[in-house]
Parts: C-alpha cells; structure tokens; sequence
C-alpha cells in the first residue's frame, strides 16, 4: 500500500517546470532558444520547481537566470512529460511565457547562447520531441489568436 500511495502523490507532483518563450515580431510567432551548458544544443529554459515558487513562478525564474528574459503573470500550461534521470523519473511541466523584457546581463550569459527563431526553426532547432510538440502547439495557439 505504501508504493501506491508514493506512486500517487508521484503522479501530481511536477518535479520541473519551463517554459517556452516566445514574441510576436511583425505578426510572426518567434521562440527564444537556449544552448545546454555541456552538450551545446538548443533547449527551452528548465529547473527544479524551488518549494516556496508556483511551478511556473520557478520557469520563469530559470528564463531570468538561463536567458535574461522576463514575462509576464498571464501563461498557458502547454502540457508535461516524463524523463528519466537522476536515477528516477522527472515530470516536468512546460508553460508558455510571453517574453515582455530581455536584459544585457543576467546569470547565465556567459553559459550559455540565446537565440530567437521562427516556429518551425525552433521546431528544426530542438532535440527534444516533447518541446518540438509544444512549440507546435504554441504555434497553433498563435494562429487561433489565443496567444
């Protein structure tokens, strides 16, 4: 009974959040990707979700740190996946995250490169499947006026 229970409580819990950030540049949907550290591939900013944060409270606070951009409090859950690591399994939850501010400095600029790319180059760009379906749904979301 106590693995159900830990498998349940497992189940609602987001161990990281991120989100995808995004601008509307002359009418087109543009997403700001980010270089991992080690392995140098385009990625969407992500962290563990720190305790007294939201979910997306804690993304937006790694898309300061990780990409010096800044947004607002309106988001739209996108969706969420799982990954193995760390000896266990992560659930991770991806916001969408309309960026109002980009700063010269922050944490993280000299870790790592940022880049804006259309919809489907951030599609192109991304290693993951599970941010390249989001982004796709972010672009959907664009074209329904949602966004």
């Amino acid at each position: 009974m106590g693995k159900e229970n830990n498998k349940a409580s497992r189940e609602t819990k987001f161990d990281q959040s991120a989100v995808i950030p995004y601008r509307l540049k002359d009418g087109l949907l543009e997403i700001l990707l980010i270089t991992s550290i080690r392995k140098k591939n385009w990625i969407v900013p992500k962290g563990f979700i720190e305790s007294h944060l939201s979910p997306y409270d804690s993304a937006k606070k790694e898309a300061y740190e990780e990409a010096g951009v800044r947004g607002g409090t309106d988001t739209i859950a996108l969706g969420s996946y799982k990954r193995k690591k760390y000896g266990g399994e992560l659930l991770i939850q991806i916001f969408s995250m309309k960026v109002a501010r980009q700063e010269k400095q922050y944490p993280e600029k000299y870790l790592r490169k940022r880049k804006w790319f259309p919809l489907n180059k951030a599609v192109e760009k991304t290693d993951n499947p599970e941010i390249a379906k989001m982004i796709r749904k972010l672009g959907r979301l664009s074209k329904q006026n949602k966004l």
